[in-house]
């Protein structure tokens, strides 16, 4: 399979939106559920979201009711859309899944919430 690769990443004012993109070429796409993490300066990557090839969708803590995350699979693309940015939404953002016992990691893509 394949690495996953994340887009859509960079400066954004505290209170702006962005949305960001992640790509997983192939055929297995709309059966993989597919997660995004975020991992910030000096702490853990946390999950985020998770949403099923169908299209359920889980958003948690601390960013459930400002993300959401939804999917195109005619376009093998999921999607993370975030709103009323914090700077504490500062991190390096991630995509991932699990195919057969493996999981595949994107490279991230920044994103740098400050005035």
């Amino acid at each position: 399979q394949v690495q996953p690769e994340e887009s859509g990443g960079g400066l954004v004012q505290p209170g702006g939106s962005l949305r960001l993109s992640c790509v997983v070429p192939g055929s297995i796409f709309t059966s993989l559920r597919m997660y995004w993490y975020r991992q910030a300066p000096g702490k853990d990557r946390e999950l985020i979201t998770s949403i099923s090839g169908a299209g359920d969708g889980n958003v948690y803590d601390p960013v459930r009711g400002r993300f959401s995350v939804s999917r195109d699979n005619a376009k093998n693309t999921v999607y993370l859309q975030m709103s009323s940015l914090k700077p504490e939404d500062t991190a390096v953002y991630y995509c991932n899944y699990d195919w057969r016992d493996k999981t595949y990691w994107g490279k991230g893509t920044l994103v740098n919430v400050s005035a």
